[in-house]
């Protein structure tokens, strides 16, 4: 049968009689599959395998415990034969031919008159592929093409309108790659997008070309879009029947207004969900082997926005302090924590641009670090992190290392100020 002699459609089962003769494993899988499709099944087979007896016995399916006669047919809409004896499967076939009934054959797919597709469901997309009547290639093929619409490689977006919705994206530190799988799905099926400075924006270049993009983005002292207005743009946008990503950097929750958010749309009727993203607390300090924690060194830490929070944090270099969007008020933040107690001695890293093609790194103390920030113009976006954590980095003086964090290798950043 060549594949142009194949005309693809979809069979809509519900409450209609089938028939499956056979009782192995393929004719389970077969059975398995037209009961999802809310088929009425039969099964004529002697034997059964444990599965088919397990869907019989939940009174899910009929099973007949003889052999296949001739009179199974009549009356159904749809034969799926796979007995593994040729001439009982052939049998089967040509009585439904004989009724214009489809049949496929399992034994012989040349001959068969329908084909059963490899199939996955993405979303509420079903994919089906058949691939010359080669099962193997045909899964194969399957699992590539719902991997891609997972992950956002393929369109998934509907055109047709649909009740609005809203999801709350952490996007990671920048990096398009550091995006969850779930985030990127979503992303593929937005009508608009409301954007931060700090996400993935390569992903921006991807849209299809009638996907809105709505700007939102914020920098330290100079926010053009209020909070409460990107709450409106939301809630407004869902309400318009259209599928809403809020494209963030890092994690939606960590310092990221998500909560906020979250609570206005379902405050306004506006379904919502939050796909965490890989917050640059964590992920930043690793661009420059930097470890928030490490045995021997630190086993907690904190993440703080500005100064006036540290004098609740533990001053003590063995739990580390990061801070975020904290550049403007360095030299008051290690004032304060110099005051609590925290040694001047204690190492503090400076991780501009995570991940990025123009990362730099700064390393040097909590008495040093202001200077050295205004010397090299150190801006944001930044992560800074403070305590003995900062040793392990590949990028620390040599007297900051001992014997046992040297022969380490964290993740090497792009460049590096020395």
């Amino acid at each position: 049968m060549a594949i142009q002699d194949i005309y693809p459609t979809a069979l809509r089962l519900l409450g209609r009689p089938v028939l499956v003769v056979g009782g192995g494993p393929v004719a389970a899988r077969r059975a398995k599959g037209l009961l999802d499709a809310g088929a009425r099944v039969t099964v004529v087979a002697p034997l059964a395998s444990d599965a088919l007896r397990e869907l019989a016995a939940s009174g899910l399916l009929t099973w007949k415990p003889r052999t296949y006669l001739s009179s199974d047919v009549d009356g159904v809409w749809f034969v799926q034969t796979a007995t593994g004896v040729a001439a009982v499967d052939a049998q089967v076939a040509a009585d439904a031919e004989a009724q214009r009934i489809w049949c496929v054959n399992a034994s012989d797919h040349e001959s068969s008159a329908a084909w059963t597709p490899a199939v996955a469901v993405v979303d509420d997309v079903k994919i089906a592929i058949n691939a010359g009547g080669d099962p193997r290639r045909a899964m194969a093929l399957r699992d590539a093409v719902a991997t891609a619409l997972e992950t956002g490689d393929l369109p998934l977006r509907r055109r047709r309108a649909s009740t609005g919705s809203v999801a709350l994206v952490g996007g990671g530190p920048g990096d398009s790659g550091l995006i969850t799988v779930r985030g990127r799905r979503l992303l593929g099926q937005a009508d608009v997008v409301v954007a931060d400075r700090l996400g993935p924006r390569d992903l921006l270049h991807e849209l299809a070309p009638d996907v809105r993009v709505i700007e939102v983005g914020k920098t330290p002292g100079h926010h053009p879009v209020p909070q409460l207005e990107i709450n409106r743009i939301l809630v407004e946008e869902a309400l318009a029947g259209h599928r809403v990503v809020r494209l963030k950097g890092g994690d939606p929750y960590v310092l990221g207004r998500g909560g906020e958010e979250a609570e206005f749309c379902r405050q306004n009727g506006v379904e919502v969900e939050v796909v965490p993203g890989v917050t640059s607390a964590i992920s930043v300090p690793a661009a420059a082997g930097i470890p928030v924690t490490h045995r021997g060194l630190a086993k907690g830490f904190s993440v703080v926005t500005g100064h006036e929070e540290l004098s609740e944090v533990p001053a003590r270099p063995d739990h580390t302090v990061i801070l975020l969007m904290g550049v403007a008020k360095l030299r008051e933040s290690a004032a304060v924590l110099a005051a609590s107690g925290m040694p001047l001695d204690t190492p503090v890293g400076i991780v501009e641009n995570g991940y990025m093609p123009e990362q730099r790194v700064t390393i040097g103390t909590l008495a040093t670090i202001a200077d050295q920030a205004d010397a090299t113009g150190v801006a944001n976006p930044a992560v800074i992190v403070i305590g003995d954590v900062v040793r392990v980095s590949p990028f620390a003086p040599e007297h900051f290392k001992t014997a046992d964090y040297s022969t380490l290798t964290p993740n090497k950043p792009r460049v590096v100020t020395p």
